[in-house]
């Protein structure tokens, strides 16, 4: 799994002119599951999600992290992330998860950040979405689940 990290003022996730997700201080992660993906793909994320220090401390230190400050999560769903674009000019998505188990994946992980307490609001898998975001910072961060099987 790929998740892009995105330290937020606040953001939001409209389908069809309507708002189906916003938060106020916290990260929107885009999130891409990848073939070959599983379960402990997920909870890595979950826990580097939860525990990693990229919100400021009193000093403008990034020593606190998403539990530390209490911040919430919108989670989008978003396969480009396993786009390859080396080769021509389209990309190719060979290296995406199935729909139906990159959903079942992008849902695990929404549960089980919420199972730890975090406030987790969602986009709508496999619609088109508008995202909207204030990046505080700016911050951003590249996860991959596959870092931790080296």
């Amino acid at each position: 799994m790929k998740a892009i990290l995105q330290r937020v003022t606040n953001a939001s996730v409209e389908v069809d002119g309507t708002i189906v997700g916003k938060i106020e201080g916290g990260l929107l992660i885009l999130l891409g599951v990848a073939k070959g993906d599983d379960e402990s793909d997920g909870r890595y994320l979950v826990e580097k999600i939860r525990t990693l220090r990229i919100f400021s401390d009193d000093q403008g230190k990034m020593n606190r992290s998403l539990m530390d400050v209490g911040g919430s999560v919108l989670l989008v769903s978003q396969f480009t992330l396993l786009g390859r674009t080396a080769n021509g000019r389209r990309p190719s998505f060979d290296e995406a998860a199935s729909p139906d188990e990159a959903k079942r994946l992008y849902e695990q992980v929404a549960t089980d950040l919420r199972k730890q307490g975090t406030v987790v609001e969602t986009g709508v898998f496999a619609a088109h979405m508008q995202v909207a975001l204030l990046n505080d910072g700016p911050v951003t961060f590249l996860l991959d689940s596959r870092e931790s099987r080296s």
